[in-house]
C-alpha cells in the first residue's frame, strides 16, 4: 500500500528535474520515462545496467538516479558508490522488488548515501497496474529534485570568512515560524522512548540510536514506527540490532515491552499498545491506514500518551507528511517531551516540520545533536 495519497500531476512550474533512470527491464525504463514525463519532469538519459548508467552521469549531469539493484554487468550497490564519487550530491533512490534480499541490500545503499528506496512490483505487468508505485515514484522524484536543485556550491575558505556571523540560536536555522514548548514543568523519569520517522529515517534512526550508546538506552525500551513496507521493517530492526549492540526486532501480538530492547512496527500493521506503564503490551492492528500510513507513528503515540503521560521521551525524525502531529500534541499534552530534527539536516522536512510549526517540540535540533540530547534526558532523570 502507497505511503502517500493520490495526487493529480500537473506539469512543474519550475525547471523540470533531470532523472537517468537504471533498470533492467526495457518496460520499466520505459512505462518510468512517461510517467515523469506526464508530470512535468525529463528523463535525461535510460541505462540497463550499472556500469552505463555511470557513464551517462557526465553527459546528462541529472538531479535524481532511480537505481535498480538487480541488473546485470554492474549491479545497484555496486554502481552506487561510482556514481556518487563521479557526481557528489546527485539523489540516488534505489528500486527493489519486496524480497528480504533486497531489503537488506536497500538498507545498505542508504548506508553507503542513497537517499531512499522504492519498492518495486515483482512483476512488469505489476509495474503497469500498480497506481501506488506510480504515485511513490513520482512523488519522490519531486521531493528530491526539489532537494538537489536548492542545494549551492560550498563557499571558499575567503567567502565563509567574509560572510561569518555570530552562532545563532537554533531556531534561527529553521524555515517558517516555530515555537518552542517550555521543557515539562515535572519532569518525570522516561519509561519508554518513542521515535517516528520516514523518508531518511532508517540512517537517521540507526546515528541517532548510536549516539545514546547501549549503556543507556538499556535503561528503558524503545518503540519505533519507521514507514516501511513489509519484509523491510524485520530487516531494518535487524541492521539496528548488529549496529546498536542490543536486541532488536519487529513488535509481535501480545508481546509485553522489556527495557534495553528494539521495537520496530511491522509494516503493514500499526503498532499499538494497552496495558499499564508498568507493564505494556504490543498490539498489532489491521485497521485502516492513518495519514495514509499503515503503520502510524500518530497511532503508537496516541497510545503511548494513555499509558505513560509524562514519562514519555519521544523524537519526530525526517519523513514527509505530517504523520505523528496528532500523537505529539497527546504526549506533550499529557506532560511528555519532544524533540524534533531540523530542516538542515533532514532529508525531508514534512513530519518533524509540522510538529515544530504546531509549537509542539521542546527542542529542535540537527540530526548530530539529538542522540546526545536524549541520553543526556535519559541520563538526568534516572
Amino acid at each position: 500500500m502507497s505511503a502517500f495519497p493520490a495526487v493529480a500531476h500537473a506539469p512543474a512550474a519550475r525547471s523540470p528535474i533531470k532523472v537517468l533512470v537504471a533498470d533492467d527491464s526495457a518496460v520499466v525504463r520505459g512505462l518510468v520515462s512517461r510517467w515523469l514525463g506526464e508530470a512535468g519532469h525529463e528523463v535525461v538519459a535510460t541505462a540497463p545496467n550499472g556500469r552505463a548508467a555511470v557513464d551517462a552521469l557526465a553527459r546528462c549531469n541529472p538531479d535524481v538516479v532511480l537505481l535498480d539493484i538487480e541488473m546485470p554487468e554492474l549491479d545497484g550497490i555496486q554502481a552506487l558508490p561510482l556514481i556518487l564519487a563521479k557526481q557528489p550530491g546527485v539523489q540516488v533512490v534505489m528500486m527493489s522488488t519486496l524480497t528480504q534480499r533486497n531489503a537488506d541490500v536497500s538498507l545498505r545503499c542508504l548506508a553507503l548515501g542513497a537517499v531512499d528506496y522504492i519498492p518495486k512490483p515483482e512483476s512488469n505487468r505489476g509495474v503497469t497496474t500498480s497506481d501506488g508505485f506510480r504515485n511513490d515514484l513520482i512523488e519522490r522524484i519531486r521531493v528530491f529534485g526539489a532537494a538537489r536543485a536548492r542545494r549551492r556550491p560550498a563557499p571558499t575558505a575567503v567567502e565563509a570568512a567574509a560572510s561569518a556571523t555570530p552562532a545563532a540560536p537554533a531556531v534561527s536555522r529553521l524555515s517558517g515560524t516555530v515555537t518552542l514548548r517550555p521543557k515539562p514543568r515535572t519532569v518525570a523519569p522516561p519509561r519508554v522512548l518513542l521515535i517516528g520517522s520516514s523518508t531518511g529515517g532508517p540512517r537517521a534512526v540507526g546515528e541517532v540510536l548510536e549516539k545514546i550508546g547501549a549503556a543507556t538506552l538499556r535503561r528503558l525500551p524503545v518503540l519505533i514506527v519507521q514507514h516501511m513496507p513489509p519484509v523491510f521493517t524485520a530487516v531494518f530492526a535487524e541492521h539496528l540490532g548488529a549496529r546498536i549492540g542490543l536486541p532488536a526486532a519487529e513488535g509481535k501480538a501480545d508481546e509485553r515491552i522489556q527495557p534495553g530492547r528494539i521495537y520496530v512496527a511491522p509494516g503493514g500493521r500499526h503498532m499499538r499498545l494497552s496495558g499499564s506503564a508498568a507493564d505494556t503490551v504490543i498490539r498489532l492492528d489491521d485497521g485502516p491506514p492513518v495519514n495514509f500510513c499503515r503503520p502510524a507513528v500518530d497511532v503508537m503515540f496516541l497510545d503511548a500518551a494513555a499509558l505513560y503521560g509524562g514519562a514519555t521521551l519521544s523524537v519526530i525524525l525526517t519523513g514527509m507528511g505530517s504523520d505523528g502531529t496528532a500523537g505529539a500534541r497527546a504526549l506533550v499534552e499529557a506532560g511528555g517531551t519532544l524533540l524534533a530534527q531540523d530542516e538542515a539536516t533532514s532529508t525531508v522536512w514534512g513530519m518533524p516540520g509540522s510538529v515544530a510549526k504546531a509549537g509542539l517540540c521542546h527542542a529542535v535540533l540537527p540530526l548530530p545533536e539529538i542522540g546526545p540530547a536524549l541520553r543526556n534526558a535519559i541520563a538526568e532523570r534516572v
